[in-house]
């Protein structure tokens, strides 16, 4: 199990906070695995990215590879 530090923009993370948005699609250069835990740091995109101070852990508890998502893709379920 690992912890992966990711950032995310500031609409995304309010959907994961609020509960409606429970996956990421992520570029998979991270080796992610069933179980690892998504630091979820929220930055402003209209701002440089800057950090916003707000961040969240969600596990992941499903990996979708392949169909039809670009070859080193993924999505992870997450919650």
């Amino acid at each position: 199990m690992s912890t992966h530090n990711l950032k995310t923009w500031m609409p995304f993370y309010q959907d994961v906070i609020e509960g409606c948005k429970t996956f990421e699609l992520r570029k998979n250069d991270r080796d992610y695995q069933v179980g690892d835990i998504l630091n979820l740091i929220e930055v402003d995109p209209s701002y440089e990215l800057a950090l916003t101070g707000r961040q969240t852990n969600k596990e992941v508890v499903y990996l979708l590879t392949g169909w039809g998502l670009q070859q080193g893709y993924v999505v992870l379920a997450i919650k």
